[in-house]
C-alpha cells in the first residue's frame, strides 16, 4: 500500500496509486456522474477505505460540484422555537443527503450579516435565516445584496419566519401567518368579555415578529372597537425573566389589566410566575395567552392557551424548496397558517 502525502492526509494521487488507476479515474468515482466499470470502482473504493481518504468537499466545489450543505442561521440553540424549527431544516436536509451547519447570532443583527457571508464563503448550498430579523431599510439592503451574491455562485437565501425584504430579491420564503395569530388569540379575549389587555413584548417594533405580533393585537382591538391602552404595552427580551419583570413592573403601576398576550410561550412563563408571585390567580383574576404552542405550553400550570404555528414544515419547507427552487421556480414565497390552541390559562374577566 503506499504511503500517503508527506503532510499525513491521503490525497486523490495517494488513492489513484492504491487503486492502480488514474486521479482522473478517482474523482470519477467520487463524483458518481461518470460511468465506471464496477471491477475499477470497487478497487477505488477500497483504497479509500484503507487509506481512510476524506473528500476535500471544498475542492470539489470549486471544480464545478457542490459542498452537500446547508446552513442555517438562529437567534440561538436554547429557545423551544428555534429548536424545533432547527429540527425540520436538519430533518429535510438529511431527507435530501445534506449536512446542517448551524450558527446562532444571539440578536445582534451585524453578527447575523457575518455569519451569512461566512456561510457563503463555505459555498453551502442554501442559507437558511431562522424567525425574525430586524426590519431597518439598512438591515434589509444589506441582506438583500447578500441574497444576489449568493445567487450568483449558486446558493440560496431562505428566509424561514420572516417576511420577504423585496419583491426582485432572489430568496426563497418560508413564513406563517404572524399577524393573523396575535389577531385571532387577542379577538379570543375579547370575546370572552376582556377589554384592558396587556401586551407584554420583545425588541423593537422594527423587528419582524414584534411587529407583527403588536400589529395583530391592536387590529383586533380597532376590529372590536375597543380602545387600546398604549400603558398595557411593555417590551423587553424574548425570555422568561424579561416576561417576569415587564409583568411586575405593569403591576407596580397599578396596570389594571384583566388578561396578558405575552409575545412568545417562553415570555409567557415569566408572566405566570410574576401574576402567582403577585397572589393572583390565573386565569380567575388574569387570563395569559402566549404565541408558538411549544412543547412545554400544554404542561404548564395553568396549560397555556397559545397559538400555533407549524415548528417541524417551516424548516422542512424551507429546505426543500431551496434545494428545488428549479421545480418550485412559482412557488418560492409559502405562507403557512396559524390557529388558537384554547387551554385553561383564558376565561372571562371576573365581575366584581
Amino acid at each position: 500500500m503506499p504511503r500517503p502525502s508527506s503532510n499525513g492526509r491521503p490525497t486523490v494521487k495517494d488513492v489513484a496509486a492504491a487503486a492502480n488507476v488514474s486521479a482522473t479515474t478517482v474523482s470519477r468515482v467520487l463524483g458518481g456522474d461518470y460511468p465506471v466499470s464496477a471491477s475499477t470502482r470497487k478497487r477505488v473504493l477500497r483504497a479509500i477505505r484503507d487509506l481512510d481518504y476524506v473528500i476535500n468537499a471544498q475542492a470539489r466545489a470549486l471544480v464545478g460540484g457542490s459542498t452537500r450543505t446547508v446552513a442555517f442561521v438562529v437567534r440561538d440553540l436554547v429557545g423551544p422555537l428555534f429548536a424545533c424549527i432547527g429540527q425540520g431544516v436538519e430533518l429535510q436536509a438529511t431527507a435530501e443527503g445534506r449536512v446542517c451547519l448551524v450558527s446562532t447570532h444571539h440578536g445582534d443583527p451585524d453578527r447575523e450579516l457575518e455569519l451569512i457571508e461566512l456561510m457563503r464563503e463555505q459555498q453551502t448550498e442554501a442559507v437558511v435565516l431562522v424567525g425574525g430579523g430586524l426590519r431597518t431599510e439598512s438591515h434589509t439592503g444589506r441582506i438583500a445584496e447578500i441574497a444576489y451574491s449568493l445567487d450568483r455562485v449558486g446558493s440560496r437565501l431562505v428566509l424561514c419566519g420572516r417576511p420577504p425584504i423585496g419583491p426582485d430579491v432572489p430568496a426563497t420564503v418560508v413564513e406563517y401567518d404572524n399577524e393573523g395569530g396575535a389577531f385571532a388569540v387577542t379577538d379570543y379575549l375579547i370575546s370572552l368579555g376582556h377589554r384592558r389587555i396587556a401586551f407584554v413584548g420583545a425588541g423593537e417594533p422594527e423587528h419582524s415578529t414584534t411587529g407583527a405580533r403588536l400589529g395583530g393585537y391592536t387590529a383586533a382591538h380597532a376590529a372590536r372597537g375597543v380602545e387600546v391602552d398604549r400603558e398595557l404595552i411593555v417590551s423587553g427580551n424574548y425570555d422568561r425573566e424579561s416576561g417576569y419583570r415587564q409583568t411586575t413592573t405593569l403591576l407596580a403601576r397599578g396596570a389594571r389589566m384583566t388578561a396578558v398576550v405575552a409575545v412568545t410561550d417562553i415570555v409567557a412563563t415569566g408572566v405566570l410566575a410574576a401574576l402567582r408571585d403577585a397572589g393572583l390567580r390565573i386565569p380567575e383574576d388574569v387570563s395569559v395567552v402566549g404565541y408558538d404552542d411549544i412543547p412545554l405550553s400544554a404542561d404548564l400550570n395553568p396549560a397555556l392557551t397559545t397559538v400555533r404555528i407549524p415548528h417541524e414544515e417551516l424548516g422542512r419547507a424551507a429546505v426543500r424548496l431551496a434545494l428545488h427552487r428549479d421545480e418550485h421556480a412559482l412557488d418560492q414565497h409559502m405562507m403557512l397558517g396559524t390557529h388558537v390552541v384554547i387551554r385553561s390559562s383564558t376565561a372571562p374577566p371576573r365581575q366584581d
